[in-house]
């Protein structure tokens, strides 16, 4: 992996290029995190600021295949951001306020030969070298109370997917499960999840899926959950998934399910999606209790030994987006990010975690 990274007074950008071949051939993969850095700018121009660099940042990089924007106000933000977006291509929009004192920041990956199709009802596709790719983003639902919205959620992502020849249980290899007031909400979530996991024979004894499942608001205040999703399909393509279990337990054994990562193998690359993990041990128990900087140094390690089980390591990072319950933990743990992750595009934004205890989280994608 090559890293760059660009900054002026206005907006730093960080970009991640993995090349085929081992770095021999041509760039097919980018990540770019682009940050604003002038918290007194109003929105309108932190809004026209990123939109600016994100057009420089596709038009160097290629074609997008998924963005996501992070917001301090979805509420107030979102309409506008909608309007300025004009890429067609998977999209998600969350609130996460960026924890720089900022309004937005963004996420985005990038391939110069993939293509990517509309599909209608926050359905993609990204085609590339007899891939694809469904990508699900911004799922809300009416239904009400948490539970009832992730069962009806997980259904329609289940049925968009059977409709396209794909199931939920051979060919959804990530979800993110955003959470408003996930201290009230998460266990609807869990019990939804689960509910859903049992009709499609995902069990402890099968296998889940990678996920994330943390705080984030869309910007109705009535959808208690909103849904990404990536599923994929193609001739050779293998999936493993990653347990850690020196450092992790099964989640099944405090009742949720998720995998911890996914290795997904492909003809000519490999992907790690390494879901959201904090400072735990190998019997589900929270680590350091109230100690922020321990608790973000065990967070790492055990990232570490996931990449490992996968068969790569820290230089393989293709992005990483951290979580944290406190905004008064940005600066320490900032600089512990910036000290083991020096180059890797990365996020950091206010999204309490699903257990209290747990003062932050990251997860990860690799590319190798």
């Amino acid at each position: 992996m090559l890293y760059s990274c660009f900054s002026d007074k206005e907006i730093n950008i960080s970009t991640s290029m993995w090349f085929a071949g081992g770095g021999d051939g041509p760039q097919v993969e980018s990540f770019s995190s682009l940050t604003l850095l002038d918290p007194y700018m109003p929105f309108d121009s932190q809004l026209d600021c990123l939109m600016k660099n994100l057009k420089n940042v596709t038009d160097s990089e290629g074609t997008p295949v998924f963005m996501r924007f992070f917001l301090s106000d979805p509420a107030n933000q979102a309409e506008a951001l909608r309007r300025r977006i004009g890429y067609d291509c998977p999209v998600s929009v969350i609130g996460q306020a960026p924890l720089n004192g900022t309004k937005i920041a963004a996420m985005v990956w990038c391939r110069p030969k993939a293509t990517v199709a509309g599909m209608g009802d926050r359905m993609h596709k990204v085609t590339e070298r007899g891939i694809d790719e469904y990508w699900y983003t911004c799922g809300v639902s009416d239904a009400d109370g948490s539970y009832n919205q992730t069962v009806s959620l997980l259904d329609d992502l289940s049925s968009k997917l059977e409709d396209n020849g794909l199931s939920l249980e051979d060919n959804c290899m990530r979800t993110w499960l955003f959470v408003q007031n996930i201290d009230v909400n998460y266990k609807g979530v869990v019990d939804g999840r689960n509910t859903v996991f049992d009709r499609h024979g995902l069990t402890k004894d099968t296998h889940f899926i990678a996920s994330t499942g943390i705080e984030g608001r869309s910007e109705s205040h009535a959808n208690k959950v909103m849904l990404d999703a990536v599923a994929v399909s193609g001739n050779g393509v293998n999936v493993r998934f990653l347990h850690g279990l020196s450092h992790l337990n099964r989640t099944s054994e405090y009742g949720v399910r998720f995998e911890r990562g996914s290795l997904v193998e492909l003809p000519d690359r490999r992907y790690v999606f390494i879901s959201g993990t904090a400072s735990i041990d190998n019997r589900g128990k929270i680590l350091f209790e109230g100690d922020i900087k321990k608790q973000t140094e065990r967070m790492i390690e055990n990232v570490e030994v996931l990449l490992a089980e996968a068969g790569c390591g820290f230089d393989k990072l293709g992005s990483v987006i951290v979580y944290l319950r406190d905004p008064a933990d940005y600066a320490v743990v900032k600089s512990i990010i910036d000290k083991r992750l020096p180059e890797c595009p990365c996020v950091i934004v206010q999204a309490p975690v699903c257990r209290p205890g747990w003062l932050v989280e990251m997860e990860c994608i690799a590319i190798f």
